[in-house]
């Protein structure tokens, strides 16, 4: 099994920034790609960002203002946030791929919480 496990949120005010940790450990035999999902209060689960070999995709509401890195040798994905709005508020799930399977889910990690307040 693999064990995914974030770090890095808290609490922010608007305009401020945060970076996410995110450790995968456990059955790794080769990563190819890293995810993060956000899930806010009462709304669907939303796919953040992707890093995908050399390429990285983001969705329409953090475009330019997150960005996805990865260490690979350390199985690690990060997320650094910027300018942090209030609708960025949500918790924040990561993702891995080993050949062409995602994890499922349920086998996700606790998440780390992302409050974007004054």
């Amino acid at each position: 099994q693999v064990q995914l496990v974030e770090s890095g949120g808290g609490l922010v005010q608007p305009g401020g920034s945060l970076r996410l940790s995110c450790a995968a450990s456990g059955s790794i035999f080769s990563i190819n790609a890293m995810a993060w999902y956000r899930q806010a209060p009462g709304k669907q689960r939303e796919l953040v960002a992707i890093s995908s070999g050399g390429s990285t995709n983001y969705a329409d509401s953090v475009k330019g203002r997150f960005t996805i890195s990865r260490d690979n040798a350390k199985n690690t994905v990060y997320l650094q946030m910027n300018s942090l709005k209030p609708e960025d508020t949500a918790v924040y799930y990561c993702n891995v791929r080993q050949g062409s399977s995602w994890l499922k889910s349920g086998s996700w990690g606790q998440g780390t919480q992302v409050t974007v307040s004054s």
